[in-house]
Parts: structure tokens; sequence; C-alpha cells
């Protein structure tokens, strides 16, 4: 069994800059990404923008483990990327997640100064211990029993004498989007307390 600092971390941040100065802004997030690729543990990272033009941008990064992660996040390189973008780009949000247990996460914004460095100056990045495993499958089958349900009566009547695996290859398409975007996070934000207990 993994303990929680083995767990793969996700960090997703949310900066801001100038629409104007995109081309500026794209160079220097590819910068920052090919410097983390040369850390252990690195496993990846992407970035979007909402619309053209949007003044966000949302990046993410996965490391291995909260160790790797720490490495570049205290390392002169990460460092010198982030003092390079000074003037131009504001750290607005960030948020990390573990594994599967992200849905079980509540969320997390840590206060930061412009350029991404921690104003409360936390001696480590904190991950949040996700719920016992029996907890977390009682809270999803309390949103899946009731959306199957409401699928088995209004949408099986037009699946009924498909072929099995066409039936469930449907059904799933519709019920996955529903449970990973409307009930699971309405669920686990409900049931928090107990969550946590």
């Amino acid at each position: 069994m993994h303990t929680l600092s083995q767990l793969p971390v996700t960090v997703a941040i949310t900066r801001r800059a100038d629409p104007e100065r995109a081309a500026e802004m794209t160079a220097w997030v590819r910068a920052g990404a090919s410097l983390a690729e040369d850390f252990p543990g690195f496993l990846g990272t992407g970035w979007v923008r909402p619309e053209p033009g949007s003044a966000e941008w949302h990046m993410l990064y996965r490391f291995a483990d909260a160790e790797s992660l720490r490495d570049w996040e205290e390392s002169p390189q990460r460092q010198w990327w982030l003092s390079s973008a000074e003037g131009f780009v504001e750290h607005t949000r960030e948020e990390r997640r573990t594994g599967i247990e992200g849905w079980f996460d509540p969320p997390r914004a840590e206060g930061r100064d412009r350029m991404g460095d921690s104003l409360e100056q936390p001696a480590s990045p904190a991950v949040v211990p996700a719920p016992p495993r029996w907890k977390q499958a009682v809270t999803i089958w309390l949103g899946f029993f009731p959306v199957s349900l409401v699928a088995a009566v209004l949408l099986m009547p037009y699946l009924d004498g498909m072929n099995v695996v066409v039936r469930t290859l449907i059904s799933t398409l519709c019920l996955t989007p529903v449970m990973t975007y409307l009930v699971l996070p309405r669920i686990t934000r409900a049931l928090q307390p107990w969550l946590r207990r």
C-alpha cells in the first residue's frame, strides 16, 4: 500500500498575463516545462487558455510523489524561471491533488505572491490525506445508485433489444460525465465533514 507521500501529485495553477503578451507567455510556459522535464519523478505538464485572447492560463504539472515535487518547487532552476516572468505574470490560484482520491480532496487555494512564492511560507507542500477506501466506496455508491436508477427508468426502454455491449457502451457514455461533473463533486462536497472524520 502506498503512503500519502508516495502517491503522484498533480498541481493545477491559474496564472494571468496580458493577452497582448501571449507569445512571451507561451515561450515562458514552454521553458518551465522544459526545465521540469529534467527532474526525477516528473510525469508531465500541460496548459490551456479558456478562449483566444483570455488573460488566464491554466497549467498542470504532475510528479511521481511529494518529494520529487518538492525538489522541483524548491530548485534554483524553478526560482530562476519564476523570476524571469516578473512584471507580466500573476499567480492567482493553486490546487494539489493525489490520484483518484483527488475527487475526495477539498479544493484548496494557497495564498501566493505574483511570482508563485507562498505568502505563508509552509514548510512543505501539504497534501490532505484521502478518506478511507470504504468511505470513498460508500460516497460513490450514494451517487451511482440514484443515477443508475434514473437511467434504468428513462434510458433503458430505448435501448431494450440492443446488444448488451452496445447498450452498456451507450449507458456508460451518458452516465460517466453525469457522475464526474455533476454528481460526485456535489456529493463529496456535501459529505466532507463525514469523509474527513
